[in-house]
């Protein structure tokens, strides 16, 4: 789960609208198919374990980075310039819900990293600030987690993560739910306003503006993977529609998914990270 709670308002613009096609949605979503047909994958399970061992191979100069507990990050990188730019998702499940194959909730974000790298590694410019890219385990808290501790006991992979490398990060990208039908994301009143900003405006150059609407910016605050990073003082933003029906649920399954969505998402986020490798 994440955790989340009511809060403030909000304001940001939009740009103008170009449809590009760089970002293969059909591709993310057979590894969001290959990922749910493992079942429940909560952090530390063997599916869990199986299914870094695939992730690992899809990502470049893709390597392991140990999590305290047994558990385990999965990283990849294209090399550049210091400070990087880190995209990332979670890859585990929920151990509390019986039936959880997080089709939305950990896969979409986990299948559009994979599928980002791919389209970055194309996209950016000859001379870049570094891309990472990040699939963090453990973000859904472990059995017997009180909710008012969900920060301290849930998070293990983007606290270790931060622990180790907080230094070499200029801004995380987080993406959480963002596959379902009717995907509305407004800013998440964690998320820092500025870098929201440039995602819209990048949005708004792809054509994907209408999925990032100002209506409801900064009501919802989230306890996400981002919040490692805010603590950090590292600027971060959280894509997530904490509206969507089956979050929590062994419901959240792919027919309640839609390729355009995730479409939508892929290209606005490679069209930021290409402006934020390049140093706009």
């Amino acid at each position: 789960m994440t955790l989340i709670a009511g809060c403030g308002s909000g304001d940001e613009g939009e740009g103008g609208s170009e449809a590009v096609d760089r970002f293969d949605s059909d591709r993310a979503m057979e590894l969001v198919a290959l990922q749910v047909q493992k079942g429940p994958r909560p952090a530390g399970s063997a599916a869990s374990r199986e299914l870094a061992e695939h992730l690992v191979t899809a990502l470049p100069g893709g390597a392991i980075e140990p999590v305290p507990g047994g558990l385990q990050n999965v990283v990849g990188v294209l090399p550049g310039s210091l400070p990087a730019v880190v995209v990332g998702a979670h890859y585990d499940t929920e151990a509390t819900i019986p039936g959880h194959v997080g089709a939305n909730d950990g896969a979409a974000g986990t299948a559009a990293v994979v599928e980002l790298a791919r389209t970055l590694e194309r996209e950016l410019p000859a001379e870049h600030r570094e891309v990472r890219f990040v699939l963090f385990d453990g973000e859904e808290e472990p059995r017997g987690c009180p909710e008012q501790e969900f920060e301290q006991c849930a998070l293990r992979g983007s606290r270790a993560y931060v622990r180790e490398h907080a230094g070499e990060v200029g801004e995380l990208i987080l993406l959480d739910y963002i596959a379902n039908a009717g995907l509305r994301i407004p800013r998440e009143a964690n998320s820092d306003p500025a870098l929201w900003a440039q995602l819209r405006e990048a949005a708004g150059r792809v054509g994907a503006a209408d999925f990032f609407p100002a209506e409801g910016d900064g009501e919802t605050a989230i306890i996400d993977d981002h919040a490692p990073f805010l603590r950090a003082g590292i600027p971060a933003i959280d894509l997530i529609d904490f509206a969507y029906t089956y979050a929590d649920t062994a419901q959240d399954t792919p027919d309640k998914l839609d390729a355009e969505a995730l479409d939508a998402v892929g290209e606005a986020v490679a069209e930021l990270v290409v402006a934020r490798a390049a140093g706009s």
